[in-house]
């Protein structure tokens, strides 16, 4: 995996290239992404590590993957993720989100391997209309919270739904917890 300095330079460059490309000024993205102009020009010039969930709110805003804000490299037509290419993001009680790939275009499309311990979560932001995450668990059990229900979905089990709404993502079991997730954004923003 890439070192962090590595990676905290590529998003300040894909960011500014992204914004740059949409011919948006930084106000227009701060009120798209709701992420604060200071947030973002930290995040421009490198002086920050954003959080996935800031960089999910940024990336809804430019209307591209967290994968495009997070890659080191070009996309070629083909495109192999080397293990050492791999985005980790590590969470404060052991778990953590590995971004294993990600395109944008004609739809955004990510895949992730998601790692909780024992009474860990992760709260997700809604995204933007017309997304969908679909996950399966390879060991442990999800308790999936999506518009206050919770779901449990055991090994082996898959679940697909809406995530243009708040959820949550939780291990409330006594052992690790792993799935594989794949979001999907329209390519098209239905909110413009």
């Amino acid at each position: 995996m890439p070192d962090p300095v590595t990676i905290n330079a590529a998003i300040a460059a894909n960011v500014r290239g992204q914004r740059a490309h949409r011919g948006m000024t930084l106000d227009e993205l701060a009120a798209r992404s709701n992420v604060s102009r200071g947030m973002l020009i930290q995040i421009e010039q490198g002086r920050t590590n954003p959080s996935v969930n800031t960089l999910c709110r940024i990336a809804d805003g430019l209307g591209v993957t967290v994968g495009r804000l997070v890659e080191v490299a070009d996309t070629p037509v083909v495109r192999v993720v080397h293990a050492s290419e791999v985005v980790a993001f590590e969470h404060a009680g052991g778990g953590s989100a590995r971004l294993l790939v990600g395109t944008d275009a004609p739809a955004i499309l990510e895949l992730w391997d998601w790692r909780l311990g024992p009474g860990e979560h992760h709260d997700g932001d809604a995204h933007p209309a017309g997304t969908r995450e679909m996950l399966t668990v390879l060991e442990g059990e999800l308790t999936l919270g999506v518009y206050g229900r919770s779901h449990v979905v055991g090994t082996d089990e898959a679940v697909v739904f809406s995530a243009d709404r708040p959820h949550r993502y939780a291990n409330e079991g006594r052992g690790p917890l792993r799935f594989i997730m794949v979001v999907t954004e329209p390519g098209e923003r239905l909110d413009d």
